[in-house]
């Protein structure tokens, strides 16, 4: 990003960046968050990415108790493990929210 970027382009640079990711990650290893193999849990699959989340927030937690810095990995992680959510939710559509 340049240093002309307004705050507007940057907003719509990450979320850009996170949807690649998380597209990155799907084409990977397949849908899983959103429609798991169901070996070992038979969790909604909403359920299954809130407890993907409190586990990231334990470790984050936990790592800066031990005095190290958050992470881009973890951020990123926390915000793909929300759009998942958000999709599974069907929200994909925020404009009502805008005071």
């Amino acid at each position: 990003m340049s240093t002309t970027d307004t705050v507007q382009d940057k907003i719509t640079k990450t979320c850009d960046g996170i949807a690649h990711l998380l597209i990155g990650k799907n084409e990977r290893y397949g849908n899983s968050a959103l429609e798991p193999m169901r070996v070992f849990s038979r969790a909604d699959p909403a359920e299954g990415i809130l407890v993907r989340l409190d586990d990231k927030l334990s470790r984050i937690k936990h790592s800066s108790n031990d005095g190290k810095p958050l992470r881009k990995n973890d951020i990123a992680d926390m915000m793909g493990y929300l759009v998942l959510y958000c999709v599974k939710q069907g929200w994909t559509d925020f404009d009502d929210l805008i005071d």
